[in-house]
């Protein structure tokens, strides 16, 4: 299909991707592997597109897909902000070295 299994099961992988969503919006970048990474990048997309719509019902999808109350204050406040003259492209992901355990190639990825 037109998605990333990721190893795991659907409801591990939606949990996954809110949480690692929620943590890229708090904290700017997260280091992770390169398929995670691509996902998160889709999910974040989104919401900071939900974000600049800034009215009620946005604001109700957003608070059901991330995990913290005030990452969504943060997301309509400041971040939408931020990329109201920008259309799309609110993410950068960058390739780092593989992981030394099981050599999975990590990548880190953060707001523009």
């Amino acid at each position: 299909m037109g998605y990333r299994k990721l190893g795991v099961k659907s409801a591990h992988r939606r949990a996954m991707l809110r949480n690692a969503a929620t943590s890229l919006l708090k904290n700017g970048q997260i280091d992770t592997t390169e398929p995670r990474a691509k996902e998160i990048a889709s999910m974040t997309e989104k919401m900071i597109t939900l974000g600049k719509k800034g009215d009620l019902a946005a604001r109700r999808s957003a608070l059901a897909f991330l995990t913290e109350e005030d990452v969504v204050t943060k997301l309509f406040d400041e971040i939408a902000e931020k990329y109201a003259d920008r259309n799309g492209g609110y993410t950068r992901i960058i390739r780092l070295e593989q992981r030394r355990g099981d050599a999975a190639q990590m990548a880190r990825i953060q707001l523009v």
